[in-house]
């Protein structure tokens, strides 16, 4: 897709599909709708009045301009309140004009953001792009030739004039989508495809093309290296295991050491504590943390950022069988910490543990963990809200800022000292799971035990991470939720 900035006003603009942004604080006022209005000799007007367009968030209406401008067709998109107005407002608004260029077989596509939203024409340009190359992303290797949707726009023209280095954000936010659509193309692959092989393979074809160091744990080098908790989640199933280290070291660092670690599930059943049929028909997106920690890495080494970053994955099935761990196992965990067994389907936080403990061996400034580790954190927050939990505020504060500056929302939750009488045993140092309230912030609570103080945040992506319907640039199915706010952290860091 050739994507190029332009300084013409939308009514000079030529292309097949034109979309202009509309806010919500005034669409019979705005000058740039009066400009299109004038140009349709009052028809735009009237389709705005029939159709009741008022500029909310998704809403679209698109009309044929019959040949009075030089875009074919035109479709004002919502993009919701004027107060609100930021780049990544402009995520959503690209993504759905995308979508709308390729049902009506638009081959040049023009983007025009709203004239209230002014700034870095960088931002805005990043924004634009990842956007529209979010909107026109598929996951259609499975279909055939019939069932194929339309094809994605081979043109798009920014409409953005201003300081700021517009290539450089068209180059920004094609990394970045890149990045995303490779996360979900990991997590829409089948569990039978997306086996923690093949995810060692996907983390070797980063390092080939990224210049980055790997290294790939197997059964016994786990073993050796006391790994007991994710080793017993592993057990039950005939595929191996594999424990992915990716690092990014650039030659001149100038910021901290972060260590990513994604959950890396790659289908799971619940173990013993079976799912029911329809808990486990999206439990191939299990590994969806794991997608986002190496998808993330192969975009910083793209930009070349000067700040150390390691991508951990303890990447297995959790499968019932013959072999399989049970309920009442005391297991020992590379820290040297036992765990009491609750729950087989409390097995993710047992793999995070134990890629923890790895990750302190790094000697790292910053932990951040991804993981779908709890149905309670999508009761609390929904399936559009990832909860955070952490041991530091100060880390909470940038993280939180950089969520929202990637458009991903997300909020911070507690981790209260009381619930942890909920994780104690008598037999061993601590259970894997403690009452059925507040699920969410006890998994929390038993990832705290392995951080030994180092600054951390656990980022529950349970909701966000699929999803069943369309909105803006975001898809049915895997999201690539949390690569643009890990790739916008770590550029605030550099």
């Amino acid at each position: 897709m050739n994507i190029t900035l332009s300084p013409s006003s939308p009514v000079e603009c030529r292309a097949d599909l034109l979309a202009v942004a509309c806010d919500d604080g005034g669409v019979d006022e705005s000058a740039q709708v009066a400009a299109l209005d004038q140009a349709l000799a009052g028809s735009l007007r009237r389709a705005i009045r029939d159709e009741r367009f008022r500029g909310k968030a998704g809403q679209t209406l698109v009309i044929h301009t019959q040949d009075r401008l030089p875009a074919t067709r035109l479709a004002l998109i919502g993009v919701g309140p004027r107060a609100a107005l930021r780049p990544a407002t402009l995520l959503p608004f690209a993504g759905r004009a995308a979508r709308v260029a390729g049902g009506v077989g638009a081959s040049a596509l023009a983007l025009a953001p709203p004239p209230a939203l002014a700034g870095d024409t960088a931002d805005l340009a990043a924004a634009l792009t990842q956007g529209a190359l979010l909107g026109a992303y598929r996951f259609d290797r499975y279909l055939s030739d019939e069932a194929r949707l339309g094809r994605p726009p081979a043109t798009i023209q920014l409409l953005l004039a201003g300081p700021g280095d517009g290539q450089a954000g068209i180059l920004r936010g094609r990394t970045v989508a890149a990045a995303v659509s490779r996360a979900r193309d990991m997590v829409n692959e089948p569990a039978a495809v997306m086996t923690p092989t093949r995810l060692a393979e996907v983390a070797r074809e980063v390092a080939a093309q990224d210049g980055v160091e790997l290294t790939v744990l197997g059964a016994q080098e786990c073993r050796d290296r006391g790994m007991g908790l994710f080793l017993a989640v592993a057990q039950g199933s005939v595929e191996e295991p594999r424990f992915i280290h990716l690092a990014w070291k650039p030659d001149a660092p100038r910021a901290k050491r972060v260590v990513l670690i994604g959950k890396g599930v790659t289908f799971d059943s619940g173990g013993l504590s079976l799912k029911p049929n329809d808990a486990m028909l999206d439990m191939k997106t299990d590994m969806a943390g794991a997608a986002a920690v190496i998808a993330a890495l192969d975009a910083v080494a793209r930009m070349r950022l000067p700040v150390e970053v390691h991508a951990l994955a303890a990447c297995t099935e959790n499968m019932p069988s013959g072999r399989a761990y049970k309920l009442g196992d005391v297991l020992r965990s590379k820290a040297g910490k036992t765990v009491e067994i609750t729950n087989t389907d409390a097995e993710g936080r047992l793999t995070l543990a134990d890629a923890l403990s790895y990750a302190l061996d790094l000697r790292p400034d910053v932990m951040l963990d991804f993981a779908t580790l709890t149905g309670a954190c999508v009761v609390a927050l929904g399936p559009f809200i990832a909860g955070v939990m952490s041991n530091d505020d100060a880390l909470v504060t940038q993280w939180l800022a950089a969520a929202r500056a990637a458009g991903e929302e997300m909020w911070h939750l507690p981790l209260p000292d009381r619930l942890g009488d909920q994780l104690k045993s008598e037999i061993a140092d601590m259970k894997n799971t403690g009452e059925r309230w507040g699920g969410a912030l006890t998994a929390g609570l038993f990832l705290k035990e392995f951080v030994a103080g180092v600054p951390w945040a656990h980022v529950d992506l349970a909701g966000p991470s699929s999803t069943d319907k369309e909105s803006g640039h975001i898809l049915k199915g895997g999201t690539g939720f949390a690569v643009s706010t890990i790739i916008e952290y770590l550029r605030t860091l550099s």
